[in-house]
């Protein structure tokens, strides 16, 4: 493939004075074709308030920073990870671990911003979240079904950080939240049991997906009729702004009412038995649904995994470990139940899936018994797809106050995630004020990558 792609490129650049835009273009079209090798897929687990890397993946339990938590061993030698990770621990084999990542932003909202977009806070320019770019190469031009869907966002902190920005409305996530407001989410899955209380399963839903009940067909599709000859009479070719936008919306609402799609959404067609084995709270739910819609064809999937809706569950800087012990019971239960199902149904190989939060937390505990920002040295996850299971990039010192060995950039991550849904990070978009963007800026790191044959082999 990249020899042909070079070959490409190479005819191309031979049209002289037209080169530099056909090279981009010739860029893109060599992007899409080693995308079109097999569907790839990306799942997001989005950590909101930053995950402390000191009581999850990079333990220091022989250190007064790192607390009380133990760590335990591994399907691969060398590679430990918290006790309250025990299920995961079982599936290192699919993990590569990045512990050296860091950034300069210590601010929930801007580094969130940062992270997930690779640009810094502040520009005229609204770029978009990676998700909603990796959604646009990988989407299949006129599908019903959604290229991006977001499970229990947590964008309040900083909306544009999980926006489409210049890629328009139509690029925009379909998001799924909790059935109702009040639903209980901190249903301490990390605590010990109740063998007298059954757990009741947390309840997702797309608001307002399909019909009410007792509305018949033949009335849905003429209101539909006449919405449509309302709007083929104002003045289409005009339409711009907040007008454009709601068209968009309606449009995309009424394309997935009609869609299969629709009874991916739906967990009640899954026994029991499977929706207990991934957890009852939204997150272990939410990566349940995220396994449908991967099996239906949405490219891209995100779950956030907090305490409140919408709040910053991992933001510990008081009672840190008591929230951690809390918020691992959960992602044990729904992530490795994840990598399980995948894996058991051909798909593992095809999904990238992401660990991520917008910052680490201190080593140094405070006088709360909590963890503080910190974006110097913090770790990410990530398994499937082409992702090389088992390996482990980078090192903190003995305390984890400093990265000792091999630092890594937001902007490298970034290109790795993308190298590794098969959408090379060079690939260009035109911004608002048609200046060409490139996905990343960075290079992908090479440590994490392997081929599909090689990827994700058990130890």
């Amino acid at each position: 493939m990249q020899f042909l792609r070079r070959s490409f490129c190479k005819q191309i650049a031979g049209f002289g004075a037209g080169s530099g835009i056909l090279g981009c273009w010739a860029n893109n079209l060599g992007a899409n074709l080693l995308s079109q090798r097999s569907p790839k897929r990306l799942i997001v687990l989005w950590m909101p308030g930053g995950p402390s890397q000191m009581d999850t993946f990079d333990m220091k339990p022989e250190h007064a920073n790192g607390g009380p938590f133990q760590e335990v061993s591994t399907t691969i030698p060398g590679m430990r990870f918290s006790e309250h990770l025990p299920k995961l621990s079982q599936l290192a084999h699919h993990l590569a671990i990045i512990r050296s990542v860091n950034t300069k932003e210590g601010d929930h909202s801007r580094g969130t911003y940062f992270v997930r977009t690779g640009q810094r806070p502040g520009s005229a320019v609204r770029y978009p979240a990676l998700p909603a770019v990796l959604a646009k190469e990988l989407h299949s031009p006129g599908s019903q079904i959604p290229g991006y869907v977001s499970i229990l966002p947590t964008s309040a902190v900083s909306p544009a950080a999980f926006s489409a920005g210049f890629l328009g409305t139509s690029r925009e996530p379909l998001t799924v939240g909790l059935s109702s407001p009040e639903a209980n989410v901190r249903d301490a899955e990390g605590d010990l049991p109740d063998n007298n209380v059954t757990q009741s399963i947390a309840d997702l839903r797309v608001d307002n997906l399909l019909p009410p009940i007792d509305l018949q067909r033949t009335r849905v599709d003429r209101r539909r009729e006449l919405w449509n000859m309302l709007q083929a009479n104002y003045h289409i070719d005009q339409r711009r702004g907040a007008a454009a936008t709601h068209d968009t919306v309606y449009r995309r609402a009424l394309q997935l009412t009609d869609s299969e799609i629709v009874s991916a959404f739906d967990l009640e067609l899954e026994p029991e038995t499977t929706r207990r084995a991934y957890g009852t709270s939204p997150f272990g739910q939410g990566c349940l649904m995220a396994r449908r819609l991967i099996e239906h064809g949405v490219p891209v999937v995100e779950i956030a995994l907090s305490d409140s809706p919408g709040g910053l569950g991992w933001d510990s800087h008081a009672d840190n470990f008591a929230t951690v012990q809390r918020l691992c019971g959960q992602l044990d239960l729904g992530w490795s139940q994840l990598l399980v199902d995948l894996e058991q149904r051909g798909l593992l190989q095809d999904t990238t899936i992401v660990w991520m939060g917008e910052f680490g937390r201190t080593p140094a505990i405070n006088d709360n018994t909590g963890r503080d920002h910190f974006p110097n040295a913090f770790s990410y996850v990530l398994a499937g797809g082409s992702i090389q299971g088992g390996a482990i990039v980078g090192k903190t010192s003995d305390d984890g106050m400093e990265i000792v060995d091999r630092p890594v950039t937001i902007p490298e991550m970034l290109a790795t995630i993308s190298q590794a849904v098969g959408i090379v990070p060079s690939t260009e978009n035109v911004a608002d004020d048609r200046r060409p963007i490139k996905i990343a800026e960075g290079e992908p790191v090479s440590e994490l990558l392997a081929s599909t044959t090689d990827a994700n082999r058990p130890a």
